[in-house]
């Protein structure tokens, strides 16, 4: 962490424990006794910050005379934190009406002052940061609490599933186990009964959603996190195969620094290009990642994917090639 994250967290450390014995911070924050005492002499002699060493309880706190009001300059958030604080601004500005219609004011009054902390102004704060969402579609709130609901109670649902591949829609009995919020989308993971397994339904594809008296089949936390985590995105599945991904090195800039999938493997070549490894049980979502880089990667292996890129680009070429 950066010094300023260590300021923080030294400020965290005495609010939480009181008394912080040297050897605790050291731990904590990951530097040497030099480092730690250059950052408390900053504090004490340029921030003022109100540190003493108790002899007794051979730790550092704050004094007895300390303000409650104070706080440390011209710290604020990291990028995750500033993303929680600035998303849940927005999904509340954007709620309709509802059982939390009452508590959102306060709730907004509250964001806004832990984004003005820092001696930021909110408005400011508001101003210069934007969170743009692409893709996103449009959900039908109706089926979203009738699956909400029987998510917690664990019942079983019968739902009207648009299948946008085929443009069929399909009558289903489902068991769901768990809803999903991917790539700015709902989605429900859930036991169909009709293919007897783990499927992923889209909830803005789905028409109705009806509860059934049955209970719910309950999947195994391990199975279903074993299902879905072991292959690429959202179209998952047992039959795992890897892809061999190769990025130019002017592409190897951005791609180097993308997480695609936790169990990613990756290299760099001598001439600066990037090679990337990868699990996937469907292709679906990898086949529309991979095509939005062009000419920039080359699929190695395996051969069955390198020939349904080949394809969906020849298919592609074949549109502009017509007189």
């Amino acid at each position: 962490m950066d010094r300023t994250e260590r300021f923080y967290k030294i400020e965290q450390l005495l609010i939480a424990r009181r008394i912080v014995p040297v050897d605790d911070f050291l731990d904590e924050l990951g530097i040497s006794l030099a480092t730690f005492k250059r950052d408390l002499d900053y504090l004490r002699d340029r921030l003022n910050m109100p540190i003493e060493w108790d002899r007794e309880a051979r730790g550092y706190r704050y004094s007895a005379d300390r303000t409650d009001s104070f706080s440390l300059p011209g710290l604020w958030f990291n990028a995750s934190e500033v993303h929680a604080l600035l998303m849940m601004q927005q999904l509340l500005a954007n709620l309709g009406p509802g059982l939390l219609s009452t508590h959102v004011a306060p709730l907004q009054t509250r964001l806004k002052a832990l984004l003005g902390s820092g001696d930021h102004d909110p408005q400011e704060v508001e101003r210069r940061f934007r969170l743009v969402h692409a893709a996103r579609r449009v959900l039908p709130l109706r089926c979203f609490e009738t699956l909400a609901t029987a998510t917690l109670k664990r019942q079983q649902l019968s739902i009207v599933h648009y299948n946008r591949q085929t443009g069929i829609e399909q009558t289903r009995t489902i068991s769901p186990q768990q809803l999903l919020f991917y790539r700015d989308n709902w989605y429900v993971d859930a036991w169909c009964h009709l293919r007897l397994g783990i499927r992923s339904f889209a909830i803005d594809a789905i028409r109705t959603a009806e509860l059934l008296d049955a209970p719910a089949r309950e999947v195994a936390p391990e199975e279903l996190k074993a299902h879905f985590e072991n292959g690429y995105g959202i179209f998952s599945g047992d039959q795992v195969n890897w892809a061999r991904l190769h990025f130019s090195a002017e592409r190897a800039r951005w791609v180097a620094s993308e997480q695609w999938h936790p169990e990613q493997r990756t290299g760099f070549d001598a001439d600066g290009s990037y090679w990337l490894e990868i699990p996937y049980a469907d292709d679906r979502e990898l086949l529309m990642d991979i095509l939005k880089h062009g000419a920039a990667v080359e699929v190695l292996s395996p051969e069955s994917l390198r020939t349904r890129v080949r394809l969906a680009l020849e298919a592609t070429l074949a549109k502009y090639s017509q007189q």
